[in-house]
This record gives C-alpha cells, structure tokens and sequence, in this order.
C-alpha cells in the first residue's frame, strides 16, 4: 500500500503569497469603477477562481451589471449581457441552424452564450425551455444545436441576477437549476459614505477606465494553485456535517427550525461548500483553509439550496435563518 505523502503546507503557503499580488492588482482594477460592494468583488473572484457561477439577488441600481463588466475588462475576456424575457426563445440564447442557399445546407449561427463572462439580467423571466438550456451550458460546459454539441469558451462564468421586489410575470428557478448556482449572493444598499463618493464620482465626471491585468494563462495559474490549498479531515468534516444538518436537524438538536425545512442541500452543496472555502483562504493569501472560511461563505452556498416549507413561508422564516441556526449549533472543530 503507497503512503501518501506529507503535505507541505509551508511550501503552498509560499506559492498563495506569490499570487496575492495579481489580486491585488484586480481588486485595484475594479475598485476605480466600483465603491464599496466588497463582498460582491470577493464572492465573484471566489466564484472565478472555483469555476462556479453567481446568482445575485438586489434591486435595480446596485452595480451588478458594472460589477462583471469591469471584472471581464480586467480579465480581457469575452463578454455578453442577456436581458432575459418572456418571449426569449432557446436560439436567442445557444444559437440556431441557418439555412445557406449559395452552400445549399444548414449553417450554425452561434448565440451569445459562447462567451466568457455572462450576464443572465433578471433570468427568472425567461420560461422553462430557456432556463433548461441555460443549465446545459452552466454544468456541462456545452450546448446542443441541432445534432452537434459545441463546447463553450474557456474559462466561462454565468452571473444571473434577480430582483427581489417585482416578481409580476416572472419564473421561478427550479431546484435544479438553483443547484448548479456555486454562490448565491445578497447585494445590499451602500453606505452613505459610499453613495456620496458614488455621487461625487458621477457629477464630477471621476470615471475610472478598468485596464487588463491577467488573462486566460493566469487565471489557470491561480486556479491550479488553489486547488493546493490544504483542507484538514476535520475540516472536511465541519463541511459534511453543516450540510447534514441542513436535511436532519434533530439528529444535530436543530428541533425548532425541522419544521421550516422541506428539502436540504445536496452534495453538490458539500462540493461547492468546500471549493469555495479554499477559493475564500486562497483569497486570503493561507495556503490551508480553516472553519471561520466555511462559516463565511456558507450563507451563499446553502441559501439558495434549502427549499422552505409551507410553515417556514406561514412564519415569514428565510432560508438564511436555517443555514445561521445550523452555523450557530454545528460544533466547530
């Protein structure tokens, strides 16, 4: 039986330290077109750095769409806004076979989904065909066009947003799609300091121009790197457990909220909980990750992973007071 070797958790270290200047240089970038939203920066580079996607929830006017565009500027990558609506049909989004009558055969016109970065704006209005092939391409990397599957650009990130307040003629994402969502992020109001400096910004004419500081290359390179950070067993544990908890709340003394839950996360929580704690100590500059990286992005994982019942809805309970319960009463290593 081959040993495994003794992780060196000195030498990782060393390799994180040498990239935090790369994402000093991006959060640099983006501060000159962005203020405040620190969490919204670092959720996105911890869903670029994992290779997952972003679902933002926040009413109209908060930088989201700013957010991505100057985060593709940085990168010098492909980049396209959809402005999901009812009447959108699958072709809009993937693209379609055109008839060529000089070649006499069918063409492919590719959609704009083969881009980068993508930016589903209010996708909960898009009907159920279009939301089904949205999730094609966010987990196989692919979409289908007639009898041929293309693969899409690399690396390929989906931001969709939703507002909270309008839900006239809207859609509801179904489970599964809201599964392949790594992140699901809350955008908040700023600060009145903040919105006075965004104020001054705009009346002044103070407009920063995002410049290229990685490309493709290095973003692979960070990704490769992060996927050294240490994760101890007993972390990994934490991990399993705060997502057991979410589907057997007695069996972890969470009595008063069992009621509330009608399904728990998946394992596809438990992946992505434990990708984006490394992405978070990564970020960091730690080359291992610890139970505090967990409890800081689990709000994000699990949100939108825990399906409410119709008591948690009667009460007005979120599913962000399940996941702070089973944060509060999991024993942390």
């Amino acid at each position: 039986m081959t040993e495994t070797p003794p992780i060196d958790v000195g030498r990782i270290r060393e390799r994180v330290a040498e990239r935090q200047d790369i994402l000093h240089a991006l959060r640099a970038e983006l501060g000159k077109v962005l203020v405040g939203q620190e969490v919204l920066v670092d959720r996105l580079l911890v869903a670029l750095i994992s290779d997952g996607h972003v679902l933002l929830e926040g009413v109209p006017g908060l930088a989201k769409t700013l957010a991505i565009k100057s985060l593709a500027a940085a990168l010098h990558m492909r980049f396209q806004r959809l402005q999901f609506t009812p009447d959108l049909l699958p072709a809009d989004l993937i693209g379609t076979l055109v008839y060529d009558q000089r070649e006499g055969g069918f063409q492919v016109r590719k959609g704009p989904i083969f881009a980068n970065f993508i930016l589903a704006d209010e996708i909960n209005r898009a009907p159920a065909k279009v939301q089904s092939a949205l999730l094609e391409a966010m987990q196989e990397r692919q979409v289908s066009i007639g009898d041929t599957t293309y693969p899409l650009e690399h690396p390929f990130l989906v931001m969709a947003t939703q507002n909270p307040i309008e839900q006239e003629g809207t859609y509801p994402l179904p489970e599964a799609q809201l599964d392949r969502f790594l992140l699901k992020v809350k955008v908040g109001y700023p600060s009145r300091e903040q919105e006075r400096e965004v104020v001054d910004r705009h009346l002044d004419g103070r407009f920063g121009i995002v410049k290229q500081v990685v490309d493709a290359a290095a973003i692979e390179d960070l990704r490769a790197v992060a996927r050294e950070v240490y994760v101890d067993p007993q972390v990994r544990d934490y991990i399993v457990a705060l997502v057991h908890a979410t589907r057997t709340p007695k069996a972890f003394g969470l009595t008063e909220i069992a009621p509330l839950i009608e399904f728990g996360a998946s394992p596809r929580a438990a992946i992505g909980l434990g990708l984006a704690s490394r992405a978070h100590a990564f970020l960091r500059g730690r080359g291992y990750v610890t139970p505090q990286d967990v409890k800081d992005v689990a709000p994000e994982v699990l949100r939108h992973r825990v399906v409410l019942s119709y008591e948690a809805e009667a009460e007005e309970r979120s599913a962000d007071d399940v996941v702070r319960a089973v944060l509060d009463h999991v024993p942390v290593p």
